[in-house]
């Protein structure tokens, strides 16, 4: 059974940042530490900076966020393909985790709880061996 089994959302949130004020008042020393509140308190330190969510900036706008997502992946699928070196590699696949916790600060989602929900589903699913390789799915091919 995993960490999360069985607790539910509302206990699990009651004392856990959410929103952008939230994650800016939690850690100021921005050290490489290994820790998700200092990595979250420096994207929402970003958040804050330029006023994301701010009606005159336009908001949260998702659909434009998944946009820059989307660029953001193709940067990095770029970097891989074109044979760019570990460097380059690493800064297109820090853009990618910067908007993706991004993301969760724009629709106030515990990202972290939700990526340890989603661990515990996704490990009890069976690999199968596809065309491609490897592929861990609850997909059952036909």
């Amino acid at each position: 059974m995993g960490k999360f089994d069985g607790l539910d959302a509302d206990s699990i949130n009651m004392s856990r940042p959410l929103t952008v004020k939230d994650w800016i008042s939690i850690n100021k020393d921005y050290e490489i530490d290994g820790q998700w509140n200092t990595m979250m308190s420096r994207v929402a330190e970003f958040h804050s900076k330029h006023s994301f969510s701010s009606e005159e900036n336009k908001g949260h706008d998702m659909g434009y966020r998944i946009a820059l997502t989307v660029e953001e992946l193709g940067e990095f699928a770029a970097a891989i393909t074109k044979g760019k070196n570990h460097d380059q590699i690493s800064e297109e696949l820090a853009d990618l985790l910067i908007l993706i916790l991004g993301h969760s600060l724009a629709l106030e989602i515990d990202l972290e709880k939700e990526f340890h929900n989603k661990m515990d589903i996704i490990m009890k699913r069976p690999s199968i061996i596809g065309g491609l390789g490897i592929r861990i799915t609850d997909y059952k091919n036909d």
